[in-house]
Order: structure tokens, then C-alpha cells, then sequence
């Protein structure tokens, strides 16, 4: 809120320079800010009572888009890649599998590894199990298991993360 929005009885103002002016009715701090040619923003407005300072809202505004595209610059997002197996893959397959999840691993992404049931592969979902547990055991250098297998419908799942 700035100028005349702010409608709260008393305020705790601070100066332009940042000194503190004490608590005052909006209305003065409103006045103040005008003296100055500048604006009365609220940025405590939970404060009891609020606090208001004298700035130039313009500038405000820019240096808070400047503060939070550098903390966004910052971040770092992390991605969540798929593997897809299958309870038949023979070991050439598979390794292939683990050579590209090491790759996205590497990059600082999560992998969750599914394995598929279709068919009749539905009755033996228990004993290939088995398959992500040899994948987890050949990646254990490069990663730890985030998410332990788990069924969910019709597949097997788990989740990767780089190892710390």
C-alpha cells in the first residue's frame, strides 16, 4: 500500500534516510512524504502499528525485482527424469538404462526408474522386483535411493537422487 491507500490511525514512520520518526497518525507521515516529494509505502503492514517509511516507490519497486531475479538466478532447479523398464530387458539393455541414468545423475537430476507390467507379466510382478533392486545396487556409487520400489498400478517404481 502507498499514499492514500494506507488508512491505518497510527503508523510507525521511517525516514528517507532511515532514521526512525516514531509512531504518528497516516495522515502526517502522508504529509511528511509529500514535503520530501516522495512516497509513503507500508512494508510492515503486520506490525502492530504498521510500519511505513518515506521512499521513492518507483525505486522500491525496481530494486525488489532486481532482488528476486538474482535469488532466482541462484536456484537451482532440479529435474525428475524417467527410465522405463521392462520385467523381460535383457543385461545389454539394462546397461544401457544405467549409463544414462549415471548421465542425468551426473547433471544433478533425480531418476525414477518404472518398471512395466502388461499382460500377463501382471502375475509375476514380485519376482522382478529384483531388477530394480540390481539397478540400485550397480548406481550405489553415484546414487542413493530416494524413494524405496513401490507398486503403483501396473508398474514398479523408485526414485534416484545424487549421492552427497
Amino acid at each position: 500500500m502507498i499514499n492514500e491507500q494506507i488508512r491505518d490511525k497510527e503508523v510507525r514512520l521511517i525516514g528517507e534516510n532511515g532514521e526512525q520518526l516514531g509512531i504518528m497518525s497516516a495522515r502526517d507521515a502522508y504529509k511528511l512524504a509529500q514535503e520530501a516529494e516522495l512516497d509513503l509505502v507500508k512494508i510492515a503492514p503486520t506490525a502492530k502499528p504498521p510500519v511505513c517509511k518515506i521512499i521513492d516507490y518507483g525505486k522500491y519497486r525496481y530494486e525488489l525485482a532486481r532482488k528476486e531475479k538474482e535469488a532466482k538466478k541462484k536456484q537451482k532447479t532440479v529435474e525428475l527424469k524417467e527410465i522405463r523398464l521392462s520385467p523381460n530387458i535383457e543385461t545389454n539393455d539394462l546397461n544401457t538404462k544405467i549409463n544414462a541414468t549415471k548421465k542425468f545423475i551426473s547433471k544433478g537430476n533425480k531418476v525414477k526408474i518404472t518398471l512395466r507390467f502388461r499382460g500377463r507379466e501382471m502375475a509375476h510382478m514380485q519376482s522382478s522386483k529384483h531388477i530394480l533392486d540390481d539397478f540400485a545396487e550397480q548406481l550405489e556409487d553415484v546414487a542413493v535411493v530416494e524413494k524405496a520400489p513401490k507398486v503403483e498400478g501396473r508398474s514398479i517404481s523408485m526414485v534416484l537422487a545424487e549421492k552427497k
